[in-house]
């Protein structure tokens, strides 16, 4: 028969069709190594297991993303406790055990001797739905405008091969009407035999802006090149492919927007968030989505070191007061402070001012912004703290 221990910890080394879980004792003795289907019924014979094996559970996985959504959901429904072991320190911590071999189960082992060694590590808690569904839309974003980059640079690419100045005249990720245009036109020769005036008309049909602009700017365009370029049929119809999939794209790109902003503003921290100058709809709801509710940092310091804004000593021996940036932190919530400021300090206000003095004292442009966007935290933090909207003028601090 097993003995039962008081506590033990048990680390999961999540994947997308398995798991393998190791439990060790107090002592760092390994009790069971076994590997998990990502299924729920061998998920909750795992639990039971390890339940069965102690009177107290402690759980520890590497990965809090979709691969582990359902461990982590079987795990909170039976009041488990869960906390985060980053990939990062399991690679590190690796060199320290004995082999140089990686395997699920020597991963699995350290996360668990870490969970049982350190008391550091940050809680996993099964976010809100609304929360979720953010992160789903947010993700889903992320990808709609990686492909829509990728197919822009496709058809730039065929179109240099086509007309390199009709390539040049226009900024096919910004406007709208010239890949309108390239559905139907494309070739330098089939421009000049349209002409400006029935182009025209031809984008007027389509409700593109500024149609005479347009046309006029692609006859010029077809104008300095009177050679047909070898493979210019087959590359002018991958550029009209290019060009539905491009609109059909940002059609698609327009409705998760529409969603994502729907889905924010149902959170009563909303419109405090929208208040603050900078941060929109979009960024608000990926705020959100990365931090929840907040709870998990301790003040607007822990806040900022997750966004990667807080500076990091790298002192050695006499060498003291040398700070640097963080290797560690939250790329895409530093992306959303940093743009957040960058549209605030466009516009006069307290954050032009702020960003202006910062100039004055000698710091380059991407220095000016980050003290920025850190100081900009702070303020975000206290805003939402208090429950109050974004002024330009400072609160009146009330005498105790």
């Amino acid at each position: 028969m097993s003995t039962s221990h008081k506590r033990i910890w048990v680390g999961i080394d999540a994947g997308k069709g398995h798991h393998w879980a190791v439990a060790v004792d107090a002592a760092g003795e390994t009790l069971f190594s076994t590997k998990v289907i990502n299924d729920e019924t061998q998920i909750l014979a795992l639990i039971d297991t390890a339940r069965e094996r102690a009177d107290e559970v402690r759980w520890a996985v590497d990965i809090s993303g979709r691969a582990s959504t359902l461990l982590l959901a079987l795990l909170a429904t039976h009041g488990q406790q869960v906390v985060y072991v980053p990939g990062r320190t399991v690679n590190r911590m690796s060199g320290a055990y004995r082999g140089e071999g990686k395997t699920d189960a020597k991963d699995a082992r350290v996360i668990a001797d870490q969970a049982r060694m350190r008391r550091d590590f940050a809680p996993l808690d099964t976010p809100p739905e609304q929360v979720t569904t953010l992160q789903v839309l947010t993700n889903y974003r992320a990808d709609l405008i990686a492909d829509r980059v990728r197919l822009i640079n496709r058809l730039r690419d065929l179109l240099v091969g086509i007309c390199p100045a009709l390539e040049r005249a226009f900024d096919y990720s910004a406007a709208k009407g010239p890949v309108i245009m390239l559905t139907e036109y494309q070739r330098p020769a089939a421009l000049r035999r349209i002409g400006v005036k029935r182009l025209t008309t031809w984008l007027e049909r389509r409700k593109v802006r500024d149609a005479c602009g347009v046309a006029a700017k692609a006859i010029e365009a077809a104008q300095c090149q009177h050679i047909a370029l070898p493979g210019e049929k087959r590359a002018a119809k991958l550029v009209c492919a290019l060009a539905h999939q491009l609109l059909a794209l940002d059609e698609r790109i327009k409705d998760n927007d529409r969603e994502i902003r729907e889905t924010f503003r149902t959170d009563e921290r909303a419109e405090i968030i929208e208040s603050m100058p900078g941060m929109g709809p979009i960024l608000g709801a990926e705020f959100v989505a990365i931090v929840g509710d907040l709870s998990g940092y301790r003040d607007a310091g822990r806040l900022a070191s997750h966004a990667g804004l807080a500076p990091v000593a790298r002192d050695s021996g006499r060498r003291t007061g040398n700070y640097h940036r963080p290797k560690r932190y939250n790329r895409r919530l530093r992306h959303i402070f940093y743009l957040a400021a960058q549209t605030a300090m466009m516009r006069p206000g307290p954050s032009r001012d702020y960003y202006l003095k910062k100039r004055a004292e000698g710091l380059l442009h991407t220095q000016a912004l980050l003290s920025l966007a850190r100081r900009r935290v702070d303020v975000l933090w206290a805003m939402l703290r208090d429950k109050r909207l974004f002024t330009s003028a400072p609160p009146v601090t009330q005498a105790a």
